[in-house]
């Protein structure tokens, strides 16, 4: 089993390069995204979870995330949290049954922050893309998923996604493995990542 990380800023393009992979591999693969992860914040008045930075890597349950990825290398099935931006809180009737797989790809802005995570992983990717392309798809992710307007998107991006990537996501790219620049549209690059992971895929298989 092989964990790979992919990391990078909002609006990269990760997403573009996760699927990509997983279209190639096809069927090998689970995606544990770190977005499933953030700490439940039910029990903070409505309007103050409007103020909750999500950028900041204190708002993900790393212990939660840390545990059940060990639990599916041991293979274990797991019930991964569902979290909803909307109202800001995880739910409690409805979770999502993920089985163990050759391949589990962990993706999120943060996940190179926590070195425990980092720990369990045998490739790290970050994704990497211009601030001006990051801002337009963030602004564009914004208005159709978090109910926000061209100005509080904008807001948000001056007031929290950017200096939070400046702090944390940027720095983590040290403890990347490889860079991918161009963010999702990097076909070259996605092309020899998906031919690294079948590769290393297969040698750990000989070694068993």
């Amino acid at each position: 089993m092989l964990v790979i990380g992919i990391a990078g800023g909002s609006g990269s393009g990760k997403t573009t390069v996760v699927k990509a992979i997983v279209n190639q591999l096809q069927g090998k693969v689970v995606v544990i995204p770190q977005d499933s992860y953030y700490k439940d914040s039910s029990h903070v008045p409505a309007e103050e979870r409007k103020n909750i930075n999500f950028d900041h890597p204190d708002a993900i349950d790393w212990k939660l995330m840390c545990q059940q990825i060990r639990e599916l290398k041991s293979g274990k099935t797991i019930e991964q949290p569902v979290y909803s931006y909307i109202t800001c809180s995880r739910s409690t009737t409805e979770t999502i049954t993920v089985e163990p797989a050759d391949v589990i790809i962990v993706e999120g802005i943060l996940i190179f922050t926590c070195k425990e995570l980092r720990d369990q992983m045998n490739i790290k990717i970050f994704v990497d893309a211009d601030d001006d392309d990051r801002l337009m798809r963030i602004i564009v992710r914004d208005i159709a998923e978090r109910g926000r307007t061209i100005e509080t998107a904008i807001e948000h991006y001056c007031d929290t996604v950017k200096p939070m990537h400046l702090q944390f996501i940027e720095p983590s790219k040290r403890y990347a493995d490889v860079i991918v620049p161009q963010g999702g549209h990097n076909k070259v690059a996605i092309d020899i990542l998906t031919t690294t992971v079948e590769q290393a895929l297969h040698q750990k298989k000989r070694r068993r």
